[in-house]
C-alpha cells in the first residue's frame, strides 16, 4: 500500500519544454486527495526546482541538490548537507587537474566562470538526445537565469568562499569527454565523504556522502512514520538509484537509463507523455485493490 511518492524532475515529472502536463498534475492531485504525500526529488536547487511547479498550483515538499537540501510544503528549510572547505578542496583538486569546468551550487545562487560554457553543455547535451538545439532560445534562458540572479558569474570561485552565511551543497561538473567525466568520477568516489553521481550524459554531481536523493526520502518516510516498502520512487537517472533501491515500488521512465532500468520494478511510459501520472494512476489503482 503505497503512502509517499517521490519522483524526480529533469526527464522524469517534466518534458522536454521543462513544464509538467495537466495529467501528472491531475494524478498528483488525486494522490493528495488519498492521503498521499508526494515529494519532488531533484538535483536542482529549490529556487530552480520551484518555477516550473509555482504554476501548477501543487503543495509538495522538496528533496533539492540530490538532498543536500529539504523543504516542506511551506518552502520551510528542515535539513541542509554542505560541503565543507575539505570536501571542496577534494574536490577541485581533481576537477582542476583535468581541466573539467564545474559550477558551485550555494544556498544563494549558482556560480559559474564561463557563461560560454554553460551554453555549450545545453547544446552538448540536446543534440545527443536527438534534439535540434536552439542556441538563441538557450543563450536567452541562461541571460534570463542571470538577470534573475540564480545564476552568478564570478571571476574567480574563489570570491564565494568565507561569505558569511554562504554555504557550498552541490559542485556539477561537465566535460563532452564522456571517458574523462568516468575517470574523474572515479577518481573522487574514492573519497568516502562525497556522493557521486549523475542527471545527464557528461555531468558529474559531486555533494556531501550524506546528501543523497535515497537518504532524504527514508527520513522524510521516518518522520511520516511511513515504512519504505509502503514508497513509490520514479526517475530515470543515476542521481535517482539511491531512491529506487531503497523503496518497495521503484518505477524508471521509458526514457531512462539502461542502468536505472535495472532497479525499477515497473517501467512507465516517457517523460514526454506524462509517464509520472500514468505511473501513479497504476499505483491508485492497486492501492484500491489493496483496500478492498
Amino acid at each position: 500500500m503505497i503512502k509517499l511518492i517521490a519522483t524526480d524532475m529533469d526527464g522524469t515529472l517534466l518534458n522536454a519544454g521543462h513544464e509538467v502536463s495537466e495529467e501528472n498534475i491531475k494524478a498528483i492531485k488525486a494522490a493528495q486527495d488519498q492521503g498521499i504525500t508526494v515529494v519532488i526529488a531533484t538535483g536542482r536547487a529549490f529556487y530552480e526546482a520551484s518555477s516550473p511547479i509555482e504554476p501548477t498550483g501543487l503543495k509538495v515538499p522538496y528533496i533539492c541538490l540530490n538532498g543536500a537540501e529539504v523543504r516542506d510544503e511551506s518552502f520551510d528549510i528542515m535539513h541542509t548537507s554542505s560541503l565543507n572547505r575539505e570536501m571542496i578542496e577534494q574536490i577541485t583538486d581533481v576537477l582542476n587537474q583535468d581541466d573539467v569546468y564545474y559550477q558551485v551550487y550555494t544556498n544563494f545562487g549558482i556560480y559559474t566562470e564561463d557563461p560560454q560554457k554553460d551554453l555549450d553543455i545545453y547544446i552538448d547535451i540536446a543534440e545527443h538526445a536527438g534534439q535540434k538545439a536552439d542556441v538563441e532560445k538557450i543563450r536567452n534562458h541562461i541571460q534570463h537565469r542571470i538577470d534573475q540572479g540564480t545564476l552568478k558569474v564570478v571571476d574567480n570561485y574563489d570570491q564565494i568562499t568565507g561569505r558569511r552565511g554562504e554555504i557550498v551543497m552541490k559542485i556539477l561538473a561537465y566535460d563532452a569527454d564522456v571517458e574523462k567525466i568516468e575517470r574523474v568520477s572515479k577518481q573522487l568516489a574514492q573519497h568516502s565523504n562525497l556522493a557521486i553521481s549523475s542527471s545527464a550524459r557528461g555531468n558529474i554531481e559531486i555533494t556531501n556522502a550524506y546528501a543523497q536523493k535515497g537518504i532524504a526520502l527514508e527520513e522524510i518516510a521516518r518522520q511520516l512514520g511511513i515504512e519504505m516498502k509502503d514508497v513509490m520512487a520514479i526517475g530515470d537517472n543515476m542521481n535517482d538509484v539511491s531512491m529506487l533501491e531503497r523503496v518497495g515500488y521503484p518505477v524508471a521512465m521509458e526514457n531512462a537509463i539502461p542502468e536505472v532500468k535495472e532497479y525499477a520494478k515497473d517501467i512507465t511510459d516517457t517523460n514526454e507523455h506524462s509517464g509520472v501520472g500514468k505511473a501513479i494512476n497504476k499505483m491508485l489503482v492497486e492501492n484500491q485493490k489493496h483496500e478492498g
